[in-house]
């Protein structure tokens, strides 16, 4: 006599509220915003732009430390010892990062700039073009990551972790991974401006979380941070729509003059970010990684650490070169696409768990 259990249902992702479901067309809104006031107000735009410590604008991290840090109160230090067990994630991340996206970026560059786009481009400007990309890829994410993650419910232990493994690895990789890419012998890296972005993205905002989450707890327990959580999502998603209003305010004058060549450049960023996403969240699925870890290391490997490849960008080949114009492009697009990729992790979240799911060996 044989008996039949039924396999205990799958998680879902939590449904996204009414703001949330329709993010994609505010932050159209945002970004039109951003370029008709950057264009109608190029004063108050400017003065902001030059709010600047180690190429970082001071503005623009105040309102990523508002997205991020209701994200990073999520974080349980005492989980994190676990996060090890999520070797295979983990394995999946550092790949993706470090010996798949800078080459592909490279390939990429100089397929659609270096041949395809080459007589629609300004012939003197395509190896800078290229060398912007290459800069963009070679910078993995840093505090963007924690908000593509909470979107889609990825681990907030697993996504803290990775990104500060990242930050250590770029610490060493970077400059000889551009070096090799690019040609040259010796790379300056902007030091300042890597420094100061892991300790303004990172450091100042999971201590000023993990002050907040424990004074929380101690008042009023688990319910007292749930609740206080669910308060700030709206800030967090509001932060997130003002710094593109922002970016775009910043670029906007850039944007009208030259649109067809930001076109163009954006074109490889775009299927760089796709097909990163593709190849992390497919090995991952393969590996039977948990969902929760999958989204974060997918996500990791496709967006990147744009304040890092600007600064390097300009100081290797200065402020008005196509280096420097290429890597803005990646700060536009980065946005807008990066929350397509949250769509289709979403959506694919059954097909993902069908086949991660681990199942038992035959008895």
């Amino acid at each position: 006599m044989s008996s039949v259990v039924d396999a205990p249902p799958r998680p879902t992702t939590p449904a996204l509220g009414a703001f949330e479901r329709y993010l994609t067309l505010w932050v159209a809104l945002c970004i039109l915003a951003g370029i008709a006031l950057g264009r109608l107000l190029p004063g108050p735009f400017e003065d902001l732009g030059r709010m600047t410590v180690a190429a970082v604008n001071i503005p623009v991290a105040v309102l990523i430390w508002l997205m991020i840090v209701p994200m990073l109160m999520k974080v349980d230090f005492g989980a994190l010892r676990r996060v090890a067990e999520e070797w295979r994630g983990i394995a999946v991340t550092v790949g993706v990062n470090w010996l798949i996206k800078p080459f592909s970026m490279a390939a990429l560059g100089w397929l659609f700039i270096g041949y395809l786009f080459r007589t629609w481009l300004p012939g003197a400007e395509i190896d800078s073009y290229i060398a912007g990309l290459i800069l963009l890829a070679a910078a993995p994410c840093t505090a963007m990551v924690f908000v593509w993650s909470n979107l889609t419910d990825g681990d907030p232990n697993f996504t803290l972790s990775q990104v500060a493994l990242n930050d250590t690895i770029m610490v060493f990789a970077f400059a000889p991974i551009v070096g090799l890419l690019l040609g040259l012998s010796a790379i300056r890296v902007p030091w300042e401006t890597l420094f100061l972005s892991v300790v303004l993205y990172i450091v100042v905002p999971v201590i000023a979380a993990q002050l907040w989450r424990r004074s929380l707890v101690a008042a009023g327990g688990e319910a007292a941070l749930a609740g206080t959580m669910r308060r700030l999502q709206p800030v967090s998603l509001l932060a997130l729509l003002a710094t593109l209003v922002l970016l775009f305010g910043f670029q906007g004058e850039e944007i009208l003059r030259q649109p067809a060549v930001i076109a163009l450049l954006a074109v490889p960023i775009v299927v760089q970010v796709y097909l990163n996403a593709a190849i992390a969240y497919t090995l991952n699925r393969m590996l039977r990684v948990p969902y929760t870890v999958a989204c974060p290391s997918a996500l990791i490997g496709a967006s990147n650490f744009f304040e890092l490849a600007v600064a390097a960008a300009i100081a290797l080949f200065g402020f008005q070169s196509g280096a420097a114009l290429a890597t803005v492009v990646g700060v536009l697009v980065e946005v807008p696409v990066m929350l397509s990729v949250v769509r289709i992790v979403r959506r694919t979240r059954r097909w993902y768990e069908r086949g991660a799911v681990t199942r038992s060996p035959a008895s």
